[in-house]
């Protein structure tokens, strides 16, 4: 597969395909987007929000989640803020999310599965790193958007002016639903 990108890419660099595409780094908008990683939001989620490529900072990963104040979410979020000029964040949760019931339990199965030992394991928990916490999902997604929504604007290192909302989006239709 690989492959195949890499034969497509050098027919598109060649054939110019990219200048529709120009932009600068800043986003257009001055908004940033964390949402989930999820494939059927690659085209749905800026077509439902109305973005173009320059918009917006779309930040992207398992959940949509922020799962620590320090983790690499918050990080790319703070760094939108202060480097790039965002104002306003959203928060875009979306219905039948693979990370809602995710568990560490199912995944260190799937991890055995594939070769993955209880030594590596122990080492890493050695490391003081929790595999449980930090690969468990979540239960609820308007409950999960509510806490990424607070950690994100009671971070101490946000600034007060900024806007921080939280939706849902309906992986089929694009429906955007406020959690408030």
């Amino acid at each position: 597969m690989i492959d195949e990108i890499l034969n497509f890419n050098q027919t598109f660099v060649s054939s110019k395909g990219y200048k529709q595409y120009v932009t600068d780094k800043y986003p257009n908008k001055r908004l940033a987007v964390l949402s989930c990683m999820d494939t059927r939001l690659t085209e749905l989620l800026p077509a439902a929000l109305g973005l173009r490529n320059g918009d917006a900072k779309i930040i992207k990963n398992a959940g949509g989640l922020v799962i620590s104040p320090f983790d690499s979410a918050m990080r790319s979020l703070v760094v939108a803020v202060y480097e790039l000029g965002v104002e306003e964040i959203m928060v875009v949760a979306h219905s039948h999310c693979g990370a809602c019931h995710m568990s560490f339990g199912h995944l260190h199965e799937a991890m055995a599965a594939r070769g993955i030992t209880d030594d590596t394991l122990s080492t890493i928990a050695k490391c003081g790193i929790d595999l449980e916490s930090w690969l468990e999902g979540f239960r609820d997604t308007p409950t999960s958007v509510r806490k990424t929504v607070e950690t994100i604007s009671t971070h101490p290192l946000m600034p007060a002016d900024i806007v921080v909302r939280g939706f849902i989006i309906d992986s089929e239709t694009g429906l955007l639903q406020e959690i408030e």
